[in-house]
């Protein structure tokens, strides 16, 4: 049961930080196996980088290993909080999550409505549309209400 913006109960809350964590922990892992050269499910680094990012960019290991350090160490505070570990720590860096979420989900509204310039006959703009923005902006609400349980 929830009321306001806070989840109220141990079940919700371990329930959302799971949910919260396995998508960070699954972004991370995704970086990891991109650390390795591999491009799936791109046939290249340039298709890769133009579905994932709309952009071209390196998807070499100095670039995407600190990106999977950072969402998997995220991944874990979100589960410490959700599970009443680390105090203010996990608690301030679920926040963290939440705005950086909610930061990627209102660029990916710039993006759909055309404001962000993505490159023609790239699939990120489909992609933005059904998968990237509709989940920065779920889970970044999760997040955010999951932050302001004690």
């Amino acid at each position: 049961m929830t009321t306001g913006a806070a989840i109220t109960t141990d079940r919700a809350r371990r329930r959302t930080g799971i949910a919260v964590a396995a998508l960070l922990g699954l972004d991370g892992l995704a970086h990891l196996y991109w650390a390795t050269g591999a491009t799936w499910p791109a046939p290249d680094e340039r298709a890769l980088s133009l579905a994932v990012l709309g952009t071209e960019v390196s998807f070499a290991p100095p670039v995407v290993l600190p990106l999977a350090a950072l969402t998997l160490a995220g991944a874990g505070a979100v589960l410490g909080h959700a599970y009443g570990r680390g105090g203010r720590a996990t608690r301030a860096v679920t926040g963290a999550v939440a705005a950086g979420l909610a930061v990627r989900g209102l660029a990916g509204l710039g993006w759909a409505a055309g404001v962000l310039d993505s490159p023609p006959g790239s699939p990120f703009p489909t992609l933005n549309l059904l998968l990237y923005t509709p989940a920065c902006l779920g889970f970044g609400w999760a997040a955010a209400r999951l932050a302001r349980a004690r």
